[in-house]
């Protein structure tokens, strides 16, 4: 049988280097999540969405897969799960949050 090891223990010896690269793509990875994953991340079930939607559970899956998602429902699926839709712009001199209701389709 096979030795477990805590992760800590396998990179120890890893270079500083590698250490700041994978931290950066942890963090990446923190901030770029599927719906599927943030659905996923608030234990709910398609269930619990489609309930708290208003919308028959077959209408969550595509809803998780789609590629593009207006504003507005992006904003009641985030809500529906206790959460609050925050869009901010960011450019090199400044950080703009921009009010999702303002955001017309």
């Amino acid at each position: 049988m096979t030795e477990r090891k805590l992760f800590s223990e396998l990179t120890r010896e890893f270079s500083p280097e590698r250490k700041a690269k994978i931290a950066s793509l942890t963090n990446q990875l923190r901030e770029e999540i599927t719906f599927q994953e943030l659905r996923l991340i608030q234990n709910q079930h398609q269930t619990d969405l489609s309930e708290q939607l208003g919308v028959k559970q077959g209408a969550v899956s595509p809803m998780e897969n789609r590629k593009d998602i207006y504003v507005s429902q992006l904003k009641k699926v985030v809500e529906a799960m206790g959460g609050e839709l925050v869009i901010t712009a960011r450019f090199p001199d400044m950080e703009v949050r921009i009010n999702p209701e303002s955001v017309r389709q």
